[in-house]
């Protein structure tokens, strides 16, 4: 059973070059900075390039990570990242079979970065279910802010 998906919009200008955006916002240090508003100790195995996969984890109580098993789909640098998901990590396992991993399977995640007037309008779109849709419409934005100011001290 697919649980329907609604795709979820958010967007911020950073002064700063297109460039350091997808720098900050990619990198592993400064990554886990601001994907920290999700969940304290959030950061990511694997790499950005098309087609590889990545994990985007956090730890749990206990201290095992849980997160997501995804698919870079495109990488178009300093433009685009695309991001499918194919499953959930929980209790360290990965799992694209239950029926919560088959719920969330071909949810897309796209960041896009266009520079306009000196500045860089960051994009993010997503997929969601109804379970996190509140919860990302109160994340995201918090999460774009840090980037913000991640961007702009630099």
């Amino acid at each position: 059973m697919n649980t329907v998906k609604e795709r979820l919009e958010f967007s911020i200008s950073i002064k700063a070059p297109r460039s350091i955006v997808w720098e900050k916002m990619l990198a592993d240090q400064s990554y886990r900075k601001w994907a920290s508003v999700f969940m304290q100790g959030s950061h990511f195995i694997g790499d950005w390039s098309t087609e590889s996969k990545i994990l985007f984890l956090a730890p749990d109580k206990k201290g095992i990570n849980m997160g997501m098993v995804s698919r870079i789909r495109k990488n178009r640098s300093h433009e685009l990242i695309s991001i499918e998901h194919l499953g959930l990590v929980s209790e360290g396992n990965e799992d694209t079979e239950s029926e919560e991993a088959i719920n969330w399977a071909g949810a897309m995640e796209n960041y896009l970065f266009q520079e306009k007037d000196g500045h860089t309008v960051l994009n993010v779109e997503l997929d969601t279910t109804e379970e996190y849709k509140r919860m990302f419409q109160d994340t995201w934005p918090k999460a774009l802010e840090r980037i913000k100011e991640l961007c702009e001290k630099s």
